[in-house]
């Protein structure tokens, strides 16, 4: 009852929070208010229990530890990101939904086809689990790197492509941090293991997600007042970029008049494009300094002996 009533609560509160001014609204804070304390009821009524439903004593193992924050940023970022790239492309580069969504297939190809084979590299021990998960959160950081220095004049090639090395970094993190989260743990612990990874990984989407989408528009606020602000009504360069719109509006037959209201609506377009464009630019930003933060958790992992095959993750 407990879990149920704290997750609902949390991802209310994550789902509407953004929509409905987040501690502006009384029932989102309320939510976080029953998302909070339920989940310390939680913790505290199953640290108790002699048979729990989640079993938080696996996280007094590092290794276990260390792979349960590796999956919440894993979330963060996958779940993330496929919020984010269609909402982009639908919105600054007018994109079908179909086409967007499109562009998110390389990245599920990559993986797809690079898991079973970290699977066999493990297997036959030509490298370590650990080695892996820091390749894997290098190159993810290095893709979202990529992406926050893109243009709105690239075509979906780029992003596809940066995707796909997206993917390749996913592709080598899912079986080595299931072979880290359960090198510590004896057998009749994996099934309540797994679920407590899962619930990592579904917390990480969720703020992921909620993530995006404030950060998103609160940071295109932002540097839409800042761009808004920078050029004055003297500028030399607003002016001759006025100047000409209205000449190329006035060649398909507006009046100078209604030529110079219009410029100034589709000058305004373009900040709101620019300003839109620079906000996902920091979501990006932000998650990719967020893996490499992770690096010194990776560090931090205990040297084990692998012992056949993890079990898979849900």
């Amino acid at each position: 009852m407990l879990i149920t009533l704290a997750s609902a609560a949390l991802e209310i509160s994550l789902d509407r929070g953004q929509i409905d001014d987040w501690l502006g609204s009384r029932l989102i804070t309320a939510m976080i208010f029953v998302a909070v304390f339920g989940w310390i009821a939680t913790v505290f009524w199953e640290v108790r229990n002699p048979a729990p439903i989640i079993d938080f004593h696996l996280l007094e193992r590092r290794n276990f530890a260390i792979a349960g924050i590796l999956f919440l940023i894993f979330g963060i970022g996958i779940f993330g990101t496929t919020t984010l790239i269609p909402q982009m492309l639908q919105s600054l580069y007018g994109y079908r939904a179909i086409d967007a969504g499109l562009v998110l297939g390389p990245g599920a190809l990559v993986i797809t086809v690079l898991a079973p084979i970290s699977a066999q590299m493990l297997q036959r021990q030509l490298v370590s689990a650990k080695t892996l998960v820091m390749a894997s959160f290098c190159i993810v950081a290095i893709s979202m790197f990529v992406f926050s220095d893109m243009t709105l004049d690239v075509n979906s090639a780029h992003y596809a492509w940066n995707r796909a090395l997206q993917g390749l970094g996913y592709g080598l993190f899912l079986v080595p941090v299931n072979l880290i989260a359960y090198s510590q743990l004896r057998p009749d612990q994996n099934n309540k293991a797994s679920s407590l990874t899962n619930l990592f990984r579904n917390w990480g989407g969720s703020f992921g997600i909620a993530f995006i989408t404030t950060t998103s528009e609160r940071r295109e606020n932002l540097h839409q007042s800042v761009l808004g602000s920078a050029p004055g009504s003297a500028s030399q360069v607003l002016q001759q970029g006025a100047h000409s719109v209205v000449a190329q509006l006035m060649r398909f037959g507006f009046t100078s008049a209604d030529a110079g209201s219009a410029s100034l609506g589709i000058v305004y377009e373009q900040l709101l494009h620019q300003s839109a464009f620079l906000a996902f630019m920091d979501c990006f930003r932000v998650i990719g300094w967020l893996n490499v933060l992770a690096l010194p958790l990776v560090l931090a992992i205990r040297k084990f002996k692998a012992q056949g095959e993890a079990p898979a993750a849900h």
